[in-house]
């Protein structure tokens, strides 16, 4: 039986701006959108709890996280890779 081609899963790059919890990183991550009355583009952001399997994330480290099956209430993400390691 042939597996289903599932798609490509949504990757983001954030911030760790937490690692306080066993093997879960928080991640921010800002994008930018357009006012619509305005025209100007704001900020926004948004906080991900991602899995990190061998703890190895420290806050402001910058990571690419991948969406993923759920793996607890608020963990839905995957920490893929770490970009640029914190100073």
């Amino acid at each position: 039986m042939a597996m289903k081609d599932r798609g490509m899963k949504r990757q983001v790059v954030g911030t760790v701006i937490s690692n306080k919890m066993n093997k879960t990183v928080v991640v921010k991550v800002e994008r930018l959108v357009k006012h619509p009355m305005y025209h100007k583009y704001i900020r926004r952001r948004t906080q991900f709890a991602a899995h990190d399997e061998e703890n190895s994330c420290k806050i402001g480290d910058k990571v690419l996280i991948t969406e993923s099956r759920p793996l607890s209430k608020m963990k839905k993400w995957r920490v893929s890779k770490v970009i640029v390691k914190a100073v």
